[in-house]
């Protein structure tokens, strides 16, 4: 089956990056060409949640936006930040609550203020009906904690871009999360514990990103001339994942379009 026969969804796509700037109506063509039909892009801060719900307004017919505070950014968050994100989810092209976390790896905010913007959003998650994005990166027991206090009351979650380890892996399934699995699957040097575990994920559970333009998969042939990932690489994380859970990419494929378009109400 050809790419362009499988229908994909790139939950993950960070396309209000300047990189983006010049060429992003080609991007979305290149990606329709091998499956990619809709994205979600990924709102981390302020300004790439406005930037990037106004590329779903632009383009309806293929995207949505997700709005929230990476935690590289909770300590831009500000008294005017919530009203924000309450303004941007009214519209109906805005389906998630994120990118928001914990990411103790770098401490670009600090941890306190990191834990406090994280607890904003996961509320403000449970009060919107919305489901979360998530982002976790040398926090693990502190962000489970978090989201198991607030997990009854979220409509649904997925550990965007996981890298992580079995343990980790069913800690998150334990808690009812959706696991997003990026290019880091296709790195057997970074990825080896991920691509021990990637077959535990049940395929209810199972979404596929590219969270471009960052994490390039390693296994494209001939290399790239340029580091920037784009969203027609999907397919090198599809064929990856289908490779170590033992399906067929069909498979991968349907299941992973059916589960995103559940979960951002597609």
């Amino acid at each position: 089956m050809s790419d362009a026969a499988l229908e994909l969804v790139d939950i993950g796509a960070n396309l209000s990056h300047s990189s983006f700037r010049k060429d992003l109506d080609e991007v979305l063509e290149e990606a329709a060409r091998v499956g990619v039909q809709t994205l979600i892009v990924t709102g981390a801060n302020a300004k790439s949640a406005v930037d990037g719900l106004a590329l779903a307004r632009r383009h309806p017919e293929r995207l949505r936006a997700t709005a929230g505070f990476h935690p590289h950014h909770a300590a831009e968050w500000h008294g005017e930040s919530e009203a924000l994100l309450r303004e941007l989810a009214a519209d109906p092209l805005l389906v998630s609550v994120g990118e928001t976390g914990l990411d103790f790896y770098r401490d670009i905010s600090p941890r306190p203020v990191q834990e406090r913007v994280f607890e904003r959003h996961l509320e403000l998650a449970c009060e919107l009906k919305l489901p979360v994005f998530l982002h976790q990166r040398e926090a693990h027991e502190r962000f489970r904690d978090m989201v198991r206090a607030y997990r009854d009351d979220l409509v649904d979650g997925i550990a965007h871009c996981f890298t992580g380890d079995r343990r980790m892996l069913h800690e998150y399934l334990d808690l009812g999360l959706h696991i997003g699995i990026t290019g880091w699957v296709c790195d057997e040097r970074r990825g080896q514990a991920l691509r021990e575990c990637v077959a535990d994920i049940p395929l209810d559970r199972l979404m596929i990103e590219t969270d471009c333009p960052y994490l390039m998969p390693r296994t494209i042939r001939p290399r790239p001339k340029t580091r920037r990932n784009v969203p027609a690489h999907l397919p090198y994380v599809l064929d990856e994942v289908a490779t170590l859970t033992g399906h067929n990419r069909a498979t991968i494929a349907r299941a992973t379009t059916t589960n995103a378009r559940r979960f951002f109400r597609l």
